[in-house]
Parts: structure tokens; sequence; C-alpha cells
């Protein structure tokens, strides 16, 4: 450990009351032990070969059919070298088309995997790409148009490592599976015969699909055995729609040393740690005490998303520290963060993010019909009448039930007014040029993760605010909640209309009705 004074670290940590243990319980030893995926590399001829299948998972009582990449469910890391060209195979045994993007590289339309990179049952699409940026986890998944809420739901979910000559220096850990771990959070609900209970109607096109069962990496609350010193955890909001706030159950601190697009400059150190549907970060934690504690989730203040057992600390994972030392650190400088270029004279684009007021006002019925004051997280029902701007009382709330049916759910999300349309980008974006932009929510009270392809990206502003630090090095999301969000973007690689980019809300049931552009570059 290099000694410096910490109290730069320590500025940024809040403060909770020390949590239940919950590894502590009768039934700690019937934990599982977390699964840690495969980490695959390309063979000596560069090629990596993926297969989109189907197959049966237990999760806690249920079996369920659920889809994986090489397996019944989620699938390998990938591990990828910065300026090594890769030759992805990837055969769809599915029964249904899907596609598979690879969400945080920079890397041509052409083979980002997008809406238009079908792959039809029983047939294989082959990609070849050569990773330019710095290291970073990033992940793939489907992006069937439509259908994504779905595919992800079923399982489909993958890491991506990618690694430079610098990452690899750092004394970091890098024990695969051991000091460093791969964390992908995700809830499920199932249906009476235990199967995944998906769908996409009024209320989740409103406001997301959510599940009352969390898994990590596949697991209900598994637990893993770590070396004593300091231990780094992948981590990856791999929901729908669900946020999550990550916390250690003895309040030790996470020290955050990289977000979706890379290292930061140096550790930043938070008691909470709130993540948007597809974001990542990777964090330390000290392990040295040899104490066992939980990582855990917080409740959430977001729409829908804090029923029950959501509404109090949920725990994700448990730590059993071995008397083992591990060999990793915590470095005090991790990489250089270039400083943001002038922003004089730079192409602005404003992207405005809307519901369809039916939608709007027929999914917060449901979801208060179903759930009643605590699925609107504090909201009271008169505000929820006025959501969107768009008052209604409980007559024309009737009118809208008796005409529901022609309201076309794929259209009823739009960005510019707009709902996606799939051969018809709405911009052309100049390579390797800055450009500045403008991403409003205002007037819609809704979490919109936004996601944009083929970038990393700096946040400029998010609602209305100056980014924390954690969030100030790269991202390929930002957070639009009921304001407006700024970044500076740049693209390296060519979009051809054919393949477009894809920008769009990763709340994935508004992705799939609507709020979602394309764009050339």
């Amino acid at each position: 450990m290099q000694r410096r004074d910490f109290l730069k670290y320590s500025a940024a940590l809040g403060a909770f009351s020390a949590l239940p243990l919950w590894s502590r319980s009768a039934f700690a030893a019937e934990r599982p032990a977390l699964p840690i995926p495969d980490l695959l590399e390309a063979d000596a001829q560069s090629r990596i070969r993926l297969t989109v299948q189907a197959g049966k998972t237990t999760f806690g009582k249920h079996t369920a059919t659920s889809w994986g990449y090489n397996g019944n469910l989620l699938g390998p890391a990938l591990k990828l070298q910065q300026g090594k060209q890769v030759n992805v195979e990837i055969r769809n045994q599915l029964s249904e088309e899907t596609t598979v993007h690879w969400h945080g590289l920079e890397v041509p339309g052409s083979v980002d995997g997008g809406p238009q990179g079908v792959i039809t049952p029983g047939k294989s699409r082959s990609v070849s790409f050569t990773p330019t940026q710095q290291a970073a986890t990033c992940w793939f998944h489907p992006h069937q148009h439509g259908k994504t809420g779905y595919q992800v739901a079923m399982g489909l979910a993958g890491l991506v490592l990618i690694e430079d000559p610098h990452s690899q220096q750092l004394l970091l850990p890098k024990s695969w599976g051991v000091d460093d771990v791969p964390v992908i959070v995700q809830d499920k609900k199932f249906t009476a015969e235990g199967e995944i209970d998906y769908q996409l109607d009024m209320m989740s096109a409103a406001v997301g699909w959510f599940g009352d069962t969390l898994l990590t990496n596949g697991a209900i609350y598994p637990r893993h055995a770590a070396p004593r010193g300091w231990l780094r955890l992948r981590l990856l909001n791999g929901c729908n729609a669900r946020s999550l706030n990550f916390a250690i159950s003895d309040k030790r601190p996470l020290y955050v040393i990289a977000s979706d697009g890379g290292l930061l400059a140096e550790p930043v150190a938070v008691t909470e740690l709130p993540m948007m549907p597809g974001e990542r970060f990777e964090v330390l934690v000290e392990t040295r005490d040899g104490k066992p504690f939980d990582i855990v989730t917080l409740p959430v203040s977001q729409m829908g998303m804090s029923i029950a057992p959501f509404d109090k600390p949920h725990p994700v994972l448990s730590i059993q520290p071995l008397r083992v030392v591990a060999s990793g650190m915590l470095p005090d400088k991790l990489v250089q963060v270039p400083a943001l270029p002038s922003l004089e004279g730079l192409t602005q684009r404003t992207l405005k993010l809307s519901m369809d007021p039916m939608l709007d006002q027929m999914g917060m019925q449901a979801l208060m019909d179903k759930y009643g004051a605590q699925a609107m997280g504090g909201m009271d029902h008169g505000a929820m009448m006025q959501h969107g701007g768009h008052g209604m009382n409980h007559g024309s709330m009737g009118a809208m039930e008796h005409s529901s049916h022609g309201l076309d759910l794929h259209h009823a999300n739009r960005i510019n007014g707009q709902a996606f349309a799939m051969d018809t980008p709405q911009f052309a974006a100049a390579r390797g040029q800055h450009e500045r932009w403008v991403i409003s929510g205002e007037g819609d009270m809704m979490l919109h993760p936004f996601h944009i392809h083929g970038t990393q990206f700096r946040i400029l502003s998010e609602n209305g605010k100056k980014p924390a630090a954690h969030r100030s090095g790269w991202k390929d999301t930002v957070k639009v909640e009921g304001g407006v969000s700024e970044v500076l973007v740049r693209f390296e690689h060519d979009a051809p209309k054919e393949s477009a980019y894809m920008a769009h809300c990763h709340l994935l049931e508004h992705e799939d009705t609507g709020m979602m552009l394309g764009f050339t570059v």
C-alpha cells in the first residue's frame, strides 16, 4: 500500500447506520458460491466463438427457461487487448432473431451490433474489430429492436474486459474470480409456474420492468471467499430498469477506481454508489481486517422501484475473507484523464426525451392500482395525476382506459418528437470532432439513463449540476431525470446509414417503445 494522506479520499464519505450482516444468519452456510463467468480470450487465430442458446437455470425455488452465451445464463467475460484485432463468431441457436451489441466499445457502426445487426435463427455473424480505447470494463447484450428488454430479462449479458499496457503495470488486484471479481446485478420476477415473467405492457412501457428477486451473477445473495488485502469488484447494473445504490453493511468505503470508459485519475472514496441500468464502476474494498461483510443495495427513490423488498437495504453479495493475503494495492494515481477542451464554437445538438401523455398517465395509474402509494416513491396521488404536466381527473383517466387499445406501445416514447425509425437517422456527426449534446428530460419525471453508442464521453453537467468526482471520467451513460444534462462527445469511427449508431434511454422498455434515435458518423 502506498502511504498517503487519505483525507482527500475521505472527503466524499457520507454516513449511514451500520446494517445487519445478513450472512451471519442461520442459513449462511447454504448460500451459493458466487458464480464466476469464464474468462475467454481469443485463440491463436484471434477468434472468439459465442453461441446464443436456450437452457434451464435454477433461481432459488424456481427452475426456468433461460438464455445465455455459451451456456444457460449470462455469458463469459471476454478479455481483449488494446491494439489487437479480434474476430468474434456469433451463432444464434435461439428460435428468434437477436443481435449482439458491444456496449461501451468504440468500434465502427458496421460491427457495433445495434438493431440492424440481426442474426436470424440458425445463422451466424462474424465481426472483426481492434479495440483502441483505454482499459475498461464494458459489456455485451442484445439490441433486437422492440425485444431488447425481453432478451436481456431472459439472461443474455456478458462482460468485456479491455486491457492496455498501463493498466497491466498498475498494482491492482488481477486474479480473476479471486481478488478481481465480476458482480453483475439484475432483478427478475417469475410466474406461478416458475418461469421468467416478462411482459411489455402499459405499466412496464411507462416505468420499466422490474422484479422482486435480485440476482448476482445469476445467483440469489451468493457468498465469495476473498483473500485479505484489497478486493476489486467490477460492478455492472444489468437490470432492465432498476437503479441500484451499492454500499457495504459495516460502512467501510468503496474506492471507485474506474467508470464506464476506464480508470479515473485517482481513487474516489464513497460510502454509497448509485448506479443506473447499463452503468459499470470498478471499486476496491479493503478486507485486511478479516471481518465478513455484505455488499448491499440501499433503497432508491425511483418511481416504481421501491416496492418491497427494496424499500429497505437488500443484500447482494456476502464477502468472507480468508487467511491468505492478496498482493494487490490501491494506487494513489491511476491514469491521466485529459482536461476538457474549449467548448467554444462546437456543434451543439439538443435531444428532447418525451413520453406519450396517454402512456405516461395510464402507466402511472396502473402502477398506482397495482402497488399503491408506495410505488410512487413518496409522490402523493394528486401529484401523480399531474405527472408530466398533463393534469387529468378520474373521468378523463377512465376515458383513456377505454381508448387504450389505440396506443401503439412501440411508438409511445420519443426523442425530438419522433419514435425510433430504423431507416431514418436523425442527424450526421463529423468523425474526430467534439460536439456538445444537450439531453433534456424536462416535463418528464421519469429516470432516463441515456446511452450513446460508439463513444466514451465526458459529462459536462448532470441534471443541471456538476458531475460527482467519480462520474467525471469517461462515461457512456448519463443521468437525465426531470432536467437537462450535457455531454461532450467525439466519434473516431464511421457509422454509415445502413449501420448507424444508436442514442437511447437504457431503461430498456423505453428503448423498446421508441425512445431511441439513429445517427451517422
